[in-house]
């Protein structure tokens, strides 16, 4: 049987594990409002916004979305952090208080709040790859937790924030600075606490990029980012002398690069990616990279000529109308002890989309050879 013969080639993995619980729903939408009012100690005094900022537009009802809620959350939450910032940080200058504003109000961390206060399971929706996503990311920040790293404000994992979790949020605000006549003192009272720990200028880099460095230095090595734009999404890649060790990605590229670190430290400090420190990347033999719809079939033959495991593709992103969606997919391939992960570029068919992410692991794992034979 030929190589690219059809019949040689096995089913992908499913990117989401099994054991993956999914999201569950309260249908009791008087409970469900019960809950935001009991969590925020505040009545609402027209409930139907709440309701609204509970309800997905692919909610198939003809009821109203969170959208217009969430237009105005994105830009209340933006002002209520800019006064914060502003009134406690009396010495910094616009550009760390931009920094720490988009730090305090990203998808990373508005997501990790709609977790923390489990609030998906109170909105309507009718979206089972929505559910997929979160309840990947979910598991995710219970593992921050496992690992210690959920108090860090932006997470300790690199698994995409589903922008359906920070949507809720922002709608959830907006409900609030709506239903109190626009005060937005009121709303700071009301909902300051969900964002805590609030990002300062002492901890925004507090950890992953200096030590990062740090533990380079010791070692007579030497760490770059390197960032680009993926659609709304800006991608970092930690590199150590030419070696490609951490990945980030974030809509704020200060968030992104802390991503990133974190990734690059997780994986330095592990046994699997001692080597990096010591001797550098093992040698990888040739990657061909092909034409884009044969790319998956030739990254899923590269792995099993190489004895590595088999490529996993996650779904990062899907946006557009129901008429027009576009997805985006990433790859991860473990190849000797090393992870790495690529982001393809939106496509309006999965299979594209994922042929996409393939080629550009192809691309990358050739980067490498090239590199370990300099």
């Amino acid at each position: 049987m030929k190589p690219g013969s059809r019949k040689r080639a096995s089913p992908q993995p499913d990117p989401v594990p099994v054991t993956l619980a999914l999201p569950g729903f309260v249908a009791d939408r008087s409970e469900a409002a019960a809950r935001v009012e009991r969590l925020l100690q505040y009545q609402f005094h027209n409930r139907s916004l709440l309701e609204e900022a509970l309800t997905h537009q692919l909610f198939a009802d003809g009821a109203a979305s969170y959208q217009r809620l969430e237009f105005v959350g994105d830009a209340v939450l933006g002002l209520a952090f800019s006064n914060f910032l502003y009134l406690t940080n009396p010495t910094l200058g616009p550009g760390a208080l931009s920094s720490l504003r988009a730090a305090n109000i990203s998808t990373e961390k508005l997501a990790r709040v709609a977790v923390r206060h489990n609030f998906y399971p109170l909105l309507r929706r009718n979206c089972p790859r929505l559910d997929l996503m979160v309840g990947q990311f979910t598991e995710s920040v219970k593992q921050e937790l496992e690992d210690d790293l959920g108090t860090a404000p932006y997470g300790g994992s690199i698994v995409k924030a589903p922008k359906v979790l920070a949507d809720i949020v922002e709608a959830i605000a907006a409900a609030v600075y709506v239903d109190c006549t626009f005060n937005l003192v009121k709303l700071w009272q009301v909902t300051r606490f969900l964002f805590e720990p609030i990002i300062t200028a002492e901890t925004i880099d507090e950890q992953p990029v200096s030590t990062l460095h740090e533990l380079c230095q010791k070692h007579g090595k030497v760490a770059q980012f390197k960032t680009w734009q993926k659609g709304g999404t800006t991608v970092a890649n930690v590199f150590v002398d030419g070696t490609l060790v951490g990945l980030g990605s974030s809509e704020q590229r200060v968030i992104a690069k802390l991503n990133a670190a974190r990734d690059a430290v997780g994986k330095l400090l592990g046994e699997a990616k001692q080597q990096v420190l010591t001797t550098g990347v093992g040698h990888v033999s040739g990657v061909e990279v092909g034409e884009l719809r044969e790319c998956k079939q030739k990254l899923h033959e590269q792995c099993i000529m190489k004895r590595w495991s088999k490529p996993i593709y996650k779904l990062e992103k899907e946006d557009g109308p129901a008429h027009d969606r576009k997805f985006l997919y990433s790859v991860q391939v473990q190849a000797q002890g090393h992870t790495y992960v690529t982001l393809g570029e939106p496509f309006s068919r999965v299979k594209d989309a994922e042929n996409s992410g393939a080629q550009e692991m192809l691309k990358l794992l050739s980067k490498q050879v090239a590199i370990s034979r300099e």
